[in-house]
């Protein structure tokens, strides 16, 4: 499976909003790195996970993704 690159605009107002999508992220399988900059309400994730599956996985924290994309 190749790697991919997404990312999302994700409403976080605090460290403890990055914090949880941090946690999520970190147990996530097929998650190669990632980075939250909570200035930018920004994740970029790179993994084999499929899209869907890691939309569903940042949302269960309880976050609104305004939006994501593939860009790699």
């Amino acid at each position: 499976m190749s790697e991919h690159t997404y990312k999302f605009d994700v409403k976080m107002t605090c460290s403890g909003c990055s914090g949880a999508v941090d946690r999520v992220l970190k147990k996530a399988e097929g998650v190669s790195s990632y980075d939250i900059s909570l200035e930018k309400q920004e994740v970029i994730v790179k993994g084999t996970i499929p899209y869907d599956d890691l939309l569903a996985k940042i949302q269960k924290t309880g976050k609104e993704v305004r939006s994501g994309e593939t860009v790699a």
